[in-house]
């Protein structure tokens, strides 16, 4: 597995582990996420060396290569698979071998799969249900991104966009959560991105069903699956809150539905778009005919994904805040949902812009996005898989933000910058390396 550390590439890695495979791979450097997965068996290496492949796969008949997008063509070790006559496929077309012959809920969108499909995971864990999931974040109930159970069970995979991966899959359910503009360095514009959600949405089986949010449901107008279903906060789609209440942090409603209302549920995670998450979760459970307890019950037990408004501070006099948020639209939401939750604080965040592409495709978004900051620290781009792009720095973001307390930083300096600090509020916000600063944080201020 070339790329084993990817949250993603891990989970696989995870199943193939459970279901008693050898599973040896590459990843540039050791992780936690890379430690585990050595205590659980996978033999790993970080350098890219393709004499070290050459001895030990010789035998192309009995190795599956699997690798993510994310690797350069260039890669050693993969050339040599390629150049071998190896079976080499990419992580969504392994998906979809193992999703084929199973029942399978596939969770679509440019933001929100990962919690989503999370829960849906955790609703058939409190039913009782055989499931195995493919998660896109460590799930706080589970402790892993991947859930694996033997037999004939149903199967929870984040459906992901970015390279089409998810026309790869052919699910029997399907929860469609956003379509904002995103990964233009695939699609080239938001037009061939939506056409990509039509193309997966025509996928789903026939006699399945679409669960999609009310303000994307025209993507749905052609489709080969007999049931549609919207979902949304508001009145007007066929499930949505009623009665929603705020207290001390914790929101309550009751939720309408096509056959009446479910009554009595409460979200232990803070914010509205997780009420928003936790709506299209208990929808899914109600269209695989769970009890209303064990739905309210699951959405009242769920704790969450790391590093999705992942609260690591709460102190009366401070609070802080990890999240996964890499684009304008899901750093908006998450600030506003911060903003409704301590009216009235100081709110200080951190953001790493991830990717030149990105940066330079939405820098005038994310400008106006951490806007709605207090204060701001905006740390360099992380490359991931892209060179630089002339011109494309995170200067382009800064000049634009109408906050009068904001700084740019470089990584190196920024202990040193938060220890000068004595912040409200402080968020931690970026899909790069930015996850390296947390424990270091929560030490500097615990």
């Amino acid at each position: 597995m070339i790329g084993i550390g990817g949250i993603g590439m891990s989970a696989l890695a995870r199943y193939f582990l459970a279901v008693g495979k050898d599973v040896a791979g590459y990843d540039r450097v050791s992780t936690p996420l890379t430690d585990e997965l050595t205590e659980e068996g996978a033999r790993i290496h970080f350098s890219d060396e393709a004499n070290m492949v050459k001895q030990e796969y010789t035998n192309p008949g009995d190795t599956l290569v699997v690798f993510t997008p994310a690797v350069p063509s260039s890669h050693k070790e993969l050339t040599y698979f390629r150049d071998g006559g190896f079976s080499v496929l990419k992580r969504s077309e392994v998906l979809g071998m193992l999703t084929k012959d199973k029942r399978c809920i596939a969770v679509a969108g440019t933001h929100g799969k990962t919690t989503i499909s999370t829960l849906i995971a955790h609703l058939f864990q409190t039913a009782g249900i055989p499931c195995s999931a493919f998660l896109g974040g460590i799930s706080k109930n589970f402790q892993t991104n991947a859930l694996i159970s033997k037999g004939d069970e149903w199967m929870v995979v984040e459906a992901d966009e970015f390279d089409r991966s998810f026309l790869k899959l052919y699910p029997d359910k399907a929860v469609i959560t956003s379509c904002d503009p995103d990964h233009l360095d695939i699609y080239g514009d938001a037009s061939k991105l939506e056409s990509s959600f039509r193309q997966f949405i025509s996928q789903v089986k026939n006699g399945g069903e679409i669960l999609i949010r009310k303000d994307v449901e025209h993507l749905a107008t052609k489709r080969n699956a007999e049931g549609i279903y919207t979902y949304s906060l508001e009145p007007g789609a066929a499930f949505y809150t009623t009665g929603m209440k705020l207290t001390q942090g914790q929101y309550s409603f009751d939720l309408h539905t096509p056959s009446g209302i479910l009554k009595g549920f409460k979200t232990v995670l803070p914010g509205l778009v997780n009420v928003e998450n936790a709506v299209a979760a208990a929808a899914m459970g109600q269209l695989l005919g769970m009890e209303e307890k064990i739905i309210t019950k699951a959405i009242g037990s769920y704790k969450g994904v790391k590093r999705r408004f992942d609260v690591r501070i709460n102190r009366e006099d401070m609070v802080y805040i990890d999240d996964y948020a890499h684009h304008p639209r899901e750093l908006e939401s998450f600030i506003r949902s911060v903003r409704e939750l301590y009216p009235g604080r100081t709110i200080t965040g951190i953001f790493q812009p991830h990717l030149y592409s990105r940066t330079r495709d939405f820098a005038e978004g994310f400008a106006s996005s951490l806007s709605k900051l207090d204060e701001l620290i905006l740390l360099d781009i992380y490359p991931a898989r892209e060179l630089a792009i002339p011109g494309v720095t995170s200067e382009i973001i800064f000049k634009n933000v109408l906050l009068e307390k904001k700084i740019l930083c470089t990584g190196k300096d920024l202990m040193e910058e938060l220890k000068k600090r004595h912040p409200e509020i402080l968020l931690t916000m970026g899909a790069g390396d930015i996850d390296r600063f947390v424990e270091p944080i929560i030490e500097l201020f615990s």
